[in-house]
């Protein structure tokens, strides 16, 4: 086998990974193999992620600059302050939470016209179809989608159209099987229409009627106007080599300020207690920048690239002890979502995420498809000095932001995680276990992590420490001023990681978390694409 013709894929439940995987094996791009996984996690993960949700693209090609499409949903034309008079703030579910457009599908149609610039696309049915195929047979519930049903069953529950996430009207056990019937018809009518039915054909017209029917602010006409942006990804040169995410509205900004602002002095440190307490105090750092600049893109005070210029960079690290905690906390932002990355057999990859939001979104499933609608409205503003004001056509803040690297030794590494405000601290972790300090991969995302601020169901704002990590660092991280909480080991609070590194020769390593269902596979390329499927 030569180390050039590899072709590799991770996502944090297996079931994805072999949707991803299998369109690769036929010869597919990374981003068709995306597509495919995409489709699958939205049906194994429906807790997580779904065609109700949005999605962020980083996608490389070799020697060629990456290019992002920004797949977030923006506030509907009705979906003014005025439409929420008597709340304090925008529910969290029910019909007025749902009010962004989900633009996950917009984005899988962009990204698959950028892969047929590189081969003819495979047939969406071919995309689609391990979905499909899932989505009626059945899937078996994990324990993160039956903790996400137990938890949520007492608000959702007595949603009539939420009963297709219940078995016999109760929460979801782990181990049963679970069929989505409404779902695997709405795939498979994709499938022969076309992804831009989602927005401009039969299955707009029946999204529309249900949101109405529960009182959503999004019209037909919103689903008409939608479309997914390409962007150009925001960049930093570290001594590692280049470091790419997105810029508003996601939080990229800061999974860049954190390690720009470790790589000028992580050589500081000398034990692990060092470590952790230096991207600690970087994230905090990142996060003061973060919350005060991302919004919209239209609202955006500065250009987010100059927070990444030297200068600042140098004038943050002054703010960092190697000694001392800073004062915490700032206001903490939460989520929930899945990650996915793939390297094709030329090299092209993919880093993915894609997001209801809160477990199940807005609570609000379509009778009429399955599908079930975000609540990432929740993060804007009913407040008129707030930068997350609420107007129409604009998104709101996101949590979402997948990672991507060119290291100087040749290296490219595609990764990500779920996990709200954890996004970018384990993004850090596990780049500055394997970069910094050469740990192997799967190790880096082993091993215990941290956590400050709140997570998907978490509202504190304390420095969480998983128990392993907490027997070596724990006294050091204390004495040093940190206020901390003791979580169990393998903790899914942390987020479900992955990475999918890439040589210079052409070799593939992949990795994904234990914390998650995931898998990581990695194979020989086939030898020539497979045209009869």
């Amino acid at each position: 086998m030569k180390n050039n013709n590899m072709i590799g894929f991770t996502a944090p439940h297996f079931a994805a990974s072999q949707a991803g995987s299998a369109i690769l094996e036929k010869g597919g791009t990374a981003i068709e193999a995306m597509v495919a996984a995409a489709a699958s996690i939205a049906v194994e993960y429906p807790h997580m992620n779904g065609m109700g949700g949005d999605g962020f693209w980083i996608i490389s090609e070799p020697g060629k600059q990456p290019v992002g499409i920004n797949a977030a949903g923006v506030a509907a034309s009705q979906a003014t302050p005025g439409f929420y008079t008597g709340e304090s703030s925008i529910p969290s579910r029910g019909g007025k939470a749902a009010l962004t457009m989900a633009g996950a599908v917009a984005g899988w149609q962009a990204a698959l016209n950028i892969s047929a610039q590189w081969q003819p696309n495979m047939p969406l049915r071919t995309l689609l179809n391990t979905a499909i195929n899932q989505a009626n047979w059945g899937i078996e519930v994990t324990q993160s989608l039956s903790d996400a049903s137990f938890k949520t069953y007492d608000a959702l529950s007595e949603n009539e159209a939420f009963s297709q996430f219940l078995i016999k009207g109760k929460p979801l056990k782990k181990g049963k099987i679970l069929k989505l019937p409404r779902l695997a018809a709405t795939l498979s009518h994709l499938a022969e229409a076309g992804l831009d039915d989602f927005y401009h054909g039969e299955t707009a017209d029946k999204l529309a009627r249900d949101l109405a029917a529960v009182g959503s602010p999004i019209t037909r006409t919103d689903f008409t106007n939608y479309q997914a942006k390409i962007m150009t990804p925001l960049c930093v040169q570290t001594s590692k080599g280049k470091l790419y995410n997105l810029g508003a509205p996601t939080q990229g900004v800061a999974s860049l300020l954190i390690l720009a602002l470790y790589d000028k002095i992580w050589q500081n440190g000398k034990t692990d207690a060092d470590m952790v307490h230096l991207l600690v105090e970087c994230t905090k750092q990142a996060f003061v920048k973060r919350n005060l600049y991302v919004t919209d893109p239209s609202r955006l005070e500065v250009d987010l690239q100059t927070l990444l210029s030297e200068t600042l960079l140098d004038e943050m690290t002054r703010h960092i002890s190697l000694d001392t905690a800073s004062p915490w906390p700032h206001p903490a932002q939460h989520g929930d979502t899945i990650w996915m990355g793939a390297c094709d057999a030329e090299g092209r990859m993919v880093s993915y995420i894609q997001s209801l939001y809160w477990e199940f979104g807005s609570g609000i499933v379509s009778p009429s498809t399955g599908i079930v609608w975000n609540n990432r409205g929740t993060s804007f503003s009913l407040s008129p000095g707030s930068n997350q004001y609420l107007q129409p056509g604009l998104t709101p803040f996101h949590t979402l932001n997948p990672a991507f690297a060119e290291l100087n030794d040749g290296r490219r590494m595609s990764y990500g995680t779920m996990g709200g405000e954890g996004q970018p601290q384990t993004q850090a972790a596990l780049f500055a276990r394997h970069v910094y300090h050469h740990q192997p991969i799967d190790k880096a995302i082993r091993l215990g992590r941290w956590l400050l601020g709140r997570t998907w169901g978490d509202v504190s704002h304390n420095l969480k420490v998983e128990r392993d990590l907490d027997d070596y660092v724990g006294e050091s991280l204390r004495a040093r001023g940190h206020e901390m909480v003791v979580v169990d080991a393998c903790n899914e609070l942390m987020g479900h990681a992955g990475a999918i590194i890439r040589t210079g020769s052409g070799n593939i390593t992949a990795a994904t978390d234990p914390r998650s269902d995931g898998k990581a596979l990695v194979s020989p390329a086939p030898v020539m694409r497979k045209d009869n499927i």
